[in-house]
């Protein structure tokens, strides 16, 4: 069955980083499409980016490009989104989503 696990969440100062990682089972991950989105508390989900794990071809939402950059390692089946220059509105729980498939989430805090 499919398993989307994230990890690596934590809280950050502004300015700071944070890696999160998506370790992905049951479905054919080097080629598929996969999707991070994350929830601020009292607000809607929002689409943060996208990888096709077979090419590579990536998407930003406007309100991370330049700051963070998502990518993958097939061997592993595993997603990575590096955060740069953090900033406080980035505080969410992130979730890895494959198709309907979505993961426990990670919560970053940034403050």
């Amino acid at each position: 069955h499919v398993q989307l696990v994230e990890s690596g969440g934590g809280l950050a100062q502004p300015g700071g980083s944070l890696r999160l990682s998506c370790a992905a089972s049951g479905f054919p991950f080097s080629r598929s499409y996969i999707t991070l989105i994350r929830q601020a508390p009292g607000k809607e989900l929002e689409w943060v980016s996208s990888i096709y794990a077979a090419s590579g071809v990536t998407k930003y939402a406007d309100s991370v490009k330049g700051r963070f950059t998502i990518s993958r390692d097939n061997a592993k089946n595993t997603l990575y989104l590096q955060m740069d220059s953090l900033k406080p509105e980035d505080t969410a729980m992130y979730y890895c989503t494959y198709q309907t498939y979505q993961g426990q989430g990670t919560q970053v805090t940034v403050s």
